[in-house]
């Protein structure tokens, strides 16, 4: 035992030299190129001037109209809005469309991590590949550029990986360790190694036998749509004309007159709103389009072959207590080889992500396969005490990276591990690959290419260090002023702060007193969520135009709790009804286009599947009866169902009264073919599935089974949703 300690030892010693060498052999040149550069362009951000009030949609259009752009970015997820920002702080009159929502891609969709991206450092030690070694560098310097220009937004996150054997403990620190030293100066943090007693004391719930010990490190995590939100507001507060729903129907060109060459010089484009189409005219335009690139690049050129190889990768979101809520968990090596990560995100806990090829499609669906995928994996790291049960994922979805083959390398089939700069022979600049955390050295490549190409006269960049919109004001206290000056509750104070950053002052002016003595101001769109009323009327300001832009990315329920997200949209589409001026028959619109994304791209439709696609009911003849007796307890007359009027009658026999509308959306959930009524198989095949783990948290059965015990004491039933998943 003391040789296999002190073997240990010198292992983790010659493991550290090695690391220490080779880390700080980097660090010198890392920390003149880095530092330099900061400091320069975070003085030059000083110069700049943002717009105190924010341009309309309907301003940023006529805009679009009347200008002539030296840029157009075509895209509004976080490349494209990071090249506009780019852009537009260089001193170039710049344009950005977006066919769908800012952040409706790829970019609301992620693991929610700024990360320079462990998995990649270890390939690059391992196959003494530079290239992965310098992508690695590149993102941890943008990871800290990320958390400092956004505060509010982003955070560092402890992610702990378990050890099971011993020899993986060294092997696991000294790569660790490098990853903390090829970070330098703008580590967030030191990483550190945990006995199995610590660790699990850190982790309760995590997986106790064979257990050696644990090692923690450190990357970002963020609310990526909002994260791309503000990259957009930003840009327009600097003057960019920015447009989302605004769809490019083909690029223009025209004839250079010096070379005789076609040339790209704008797009036509179409409001996907109103249906009006119009010129925007540019000296270049950039093609940002993430999944989309080859369509754009095929508008551009027919016959010009794909560099796109869409992946899809699955996430899913479980109650907050199947993690603590200040540390990840990484799965270095699952089933298949591939990472999951395994984080608190929102006072949720977030689980992802798989990696399979997939068709590029704007409406990407998570498959049961993938979510079952997640699930065994988060089964083998944690405890036996834990029931992962398939009932409680609360959403899941599935969003689509762009791998991309690099048009310039004679290796055409080859995928490139970083992002693509290339430009046409009619000067379009396409910018593809790379990931999030990457967004602004990718756009600045991209501008850098674009003023190049066509000659523009343009400053350096300035994005190193320039805050976004919200961060300026922010300070770690600031919720602390929204509750003392308005009278919010303390949770929905903190939300407000951390979302909207130091305009979280504006959203609290437009709350609504609740007539009550706490809070004063501000009504949840939801109880168990701390979104108000007031975000509704704010997300129009910033641009949202559908229900979905409200549930989706200017606040997070749909990513949160689908079941939450719908219960949540007649109050939101009254309110934009009002504000937006829409008909009846748009607010039926709305409903519909907002129900069918949460039942399709947000997981809710595995919920019915969870109810039916398990073969017959499986229950024993003593549990039918059983069940059977509690449904007739509320179908009095024998009519095979029962409805709002029956479960009234039996509340009130017990002296208790639900809002009717909370009623209908408790039977709807249980509904399936939403006919009003709840028939007696569906029950029965609602308390089949809750046996098999397939459904939890169904109020409806948890309202029965306590009316049932407390129909003689008259006790007092709770219909709050319990968590209940998909």
């Amino acid at each position: 035992m003391a040789f296999q300690k002190a073997v240990k030892g010198s292992i983790l010693i010659g493991g550290g030299a090695v690391a220490t060498v080779f880390g700080l052999s980097q660090l010198s040149q890392y920390r003149q190129k880095h530092g330099h550069l900061a400091s320069v362009e975070a003085s030059e951000c000083k110069t700049l001037q943002m717009q105190s009030h924010l341009p309309t949609r309907e301003s940023q259009l006529q805009a679009l109209q009347t200008s002539a752009f030296d840029v157009l970015v075509i895209g509004g997820g976080a490349t494209g809005c990071g090249c506009a920002l780019d852009a537009v702080t260089r001193g170039l009159n710049t344009a950005l469309v977006e066919r769908d929502d800012f952040s409706s891609g790829t970019s609301s969709r992620s693991t929610k991590l700024i990360h320079g991206g462990v998995r990649y450092l270890q390939k690059a030690i391992m196959r003494l590949d530079f290239e992965q070694y310098r992508m690695v560098k590149e993102a941890l310097h943008e990871r800290a550029n990320l958390l400092e220009i956004a505060p509010n937004l982003s955070a560092p996150l402890p992610i702990m990986l378990p050890v099971y054997r011993w020899w993986q403990l060294p092997y696991y620190w000294v790569g660790i360790k490098l990853y903390d030293l090829v970070a330098g100066s703008q580590c967030l943090k030191s990483s550190y190694v945990l006995s199995k007693s610590k660790a699990l004391e850190l982790f309760p719930m995590l997986q106790k036998d064979k257990l050696v010990g644990a090692i923690v490190y450190y990357d970002g995590q963020h609310n990526d749509a909002r994260m791309n939100l503000a990259i957009a507001l930003t840009a327009a507060r600097y003057g960019a004309a920015t447009a989302n729903y605004t769809e490019v129907v083909c690029l223009l060109k025209k004839t250079d007159p010096k070379s005789g060459k076609v040339r790209v010089c704008g797009a036509r484009c179409r409001d996907v709103l109103t249906g009006q189409e119009f010129d925007v005219k540019a000296k270049c335009v950039i093609n940002a389009t993430g999944p989309f690139t080859d369509s754009v690049r095929k508008m551009d050129e027919k016959e010009v072959a794909n560099i796109c190889q869409p992946s899809a990768g699955v996430h899913i979101v479980m109650p907050g207590y199947y993690s603590p809520d200040n540390m990840g968990l990484l799965d270095p090596a699952t089933s298949d080889g591939r990472v999951i990560f395994f984080l608190p995100w929102q006072k949720m806990t977030i689980a992802g992500t798989t990696d399979t090829a997939t068709e590029v499609t704007h409406h990407p669906i998570p498959t049961e396969e993938d979510i079952n995928f997640i699930l065994t994996e988060v089964r083998n790291y944690l405890s036996c005490d834990v029931e992962v049960r398939r009932g409680d994922v609360l959403a899941a979805w599935s969003g689509i990276r762009p791998l991309v083959t690099d048009p310039g390398s004679k290796d055409t089939q080859s995928i490139s591990r970083n992002h693509v700069v290339h430009v046409s022979d009619s000067g379009l600049v396409t910018i593809a690959g790379g990931k999030w955390t990457t967004y602004r050295s990718m756009a600045q490549d991209a501008i850098d290419a674009a003023v190049k190409a066509h000659n523009l006269h343009a400053d350096s960049c300035k994005t190193v260090g320039l805050f976004l919109q919200g961060a300026g004001g922010w300070t770690p206290t600031l919720y602390i002023r929204l509750v003392q000056d308005y009278g919010l509750e303390n949770e929905v104070a903190q939300h407000l702060a951390a979302t909207y950053g130091d305009k979280a002052f504006e959203v609290a002016k437009l709350a609504q007193v609740t007539g009550k003595r706490w809070p004063i101001v501000g009504k949840r769109l939801v109880s168990e969520f701390p979104y108000i009323e007031s975000e509704v009327e704010y997300a129009i300001q910033e641009y949202a135009c559908t229900a979905v832009d409200i549930i989706a990315r200017r606040t997070r329920l749909a990513f949160l709790n689908v079941q939450a997200a719908e219960e949540a949209l007649p109050r939101i589409i009254e309110i934009m009804g009002k504000r937006l001026k829409w008909s009846e028959q748009k607010k039926k619109e709305e409903l519909a286009e907002a129900k069918k994304f949460l039942y399709y791209e947000m997981g809710y439709k595995v919920r019915s599947e969870q109810l039916t696609d398990h073969g017959e009911i499986s229950l024993t003849p003593r549990d039918i009866e059983r069940y059977k007796k509690r449904f007739h307890m509320f179908d009095k007359d024998g009519k095979g169902f029962i409805t709002i009027l029956d479960v009234q009658r039996v509340l009130e026999s017990i002296n208790l009264q639900i809002n009717e509308c909370a009623l209908h959306e408790i039977l709807n959930e249980v509904d399936l073919n939403k006919n009003g009524q709840v028939e007696l198989n569906e029950f029965l095949q609602l308390m089949n599935a809750i046996q098999k783990g397939y459904v939890s948290g169904s109020r409806l059965a948890v309202l029965m089974k306590t009316a049932e015990e407390n129909i003689h004491q008259r006790n007092v039933i709770s219909v709050d949703r319990s968590g209940g998943g998909l």
